[in-house]
């Protein structure tokens, strides 16, 4: 590994340190000839990062003439999963197309519009399209609902009725050694099942579908397009001026996770995929330096490949 390289990993080791975080994360070229990681094989906790396969089967079956993007979709006011945005927080029946619910999906992370649409897809075809990509370390077993649930069991099944919102990294203000023991024999929690993947995973994912081989060319245009209208401008985003476009899936869950994948096109054929996975160590659902700590992560690993022509496999 040369110097340029080794200076933009202790900076970044500085970054996690004074963000208080653990981060696995993967970084590469669009042509596929620069990348820097650490941990980039690491099995990761997804979280809402999984929506972005999920998306990509949709778009595939659309595609594929198995229905539409204009069918309409009645969800009533008892089908939620539980979570803070879109559909997963109304209180009455809505009716909208599956286009608008992929965008709900991708752009406020919404948890029902998800599973909606991952029992429409089927979670078996999701990962048989994975298999066929290449995309062999990535294992998604459950919707948003299970995800939750199974976090919810390791961490207190006898108070699960106790839980109204998502809003806290330590759902039941378990004392904090018992809280971390929780986590770290949970099997979900420490990504031991559930839905898991890797850092270069992810960004071989974004890779194919950036360049039309996930699917067809409309099917990847469509997951390029919601993933460019997401709203979330405190991670990656953040350290990125107007006029470099940024396209991402964030993902937060208990237990510090925070997450996000996603292409950062300076223009002129100049692009960049990430895949960023992190864990801050005081497991609070709000962190704004953890948040933020994306952002320059992307920004020095970004900065160290546009001044750095070694090849891929240097890592």
């Amino acid at each position: 590994m040369n110097s340029t390289r080794e200076a933009s990993l202790s900076a970044i080791a500085d970054v996690c340190a004074a963000a208080d975080v653990t981060a696995s994360f993967h970084v590469r070229s669009l042509d596929g000839t620069r990348e820097i990681g650490s941990g980039a094989d690491d099995r990761v906790v997804t979280a809402s990062v999984y929506k972005v396969p999920v998306m990509l089967e949709v778009a595939a079956q659309v595609s594929e003439g198995r229905f539409s993007f204009d069918d309409r979709v009645v969800v009533p006011a008892d089908q939620r999963t539980l979570g803070p945005s879109g559909i997963s927080a109304l209180s009455n029946d809505v009716e909208l197309s599956i286009r608008d619910l992929g965008l709900l999906m991708i752009q406020v992370s919404d948890n029902t519009a998800t599973d909606i649409l991952q029992a429409k897809v089927g979670t078996a075809n999701i990962m048989a399209r994975l298999d066929a990509l290449g995309v062999k370390n990535t294992s998604i077993t459950t919707d948003c609902e299970g995800i939750i649930d199974l976090a919810l069991e390791e961490l207190s099944s006898e108070n699960f009725s106790t839980i109204e919102t998502t809003s806290s990294g330590n759902p039941f203000g378990l004392p904090d050694a018992e809280f971390r023991a929780a986590v770290e024999s949970g099997d979900s929690l420490s990504a031991r099942t559930g839905n898991t993947s890797t850092p270069r995973d992810m960004t071989d994912l974004l890779s194919l579908i950036w360049t039309d081989a996930a699917a067809d060319a409309p099917a990847c245009a469509e997951v390029r397009r919601v993933m460019g209208l997401q709203f979330a401008p405190h991670r990656l985003s953040s350290a990125f001026p107007d006029g470099v476009t940024v396209s991402g899936k964030t993902g937060t869950f208990f237990a510090g996770v925070r997450n996000e994948i996603g292409v950062v096109d300076f223009g002129n054929g100049e692009a960049y995929v990430v895949g960023i996975f992190l864990r801050n160590q005081n497991y609070h659902m709000r962190h704004g330096a953890g948040d933020a700590a994306i952002g320059k992560i992307a920004a020095l690993a970004i900065d160290a490949l546009r001044t750095d022509a070694t090849p891929v496999g240097a890592l």
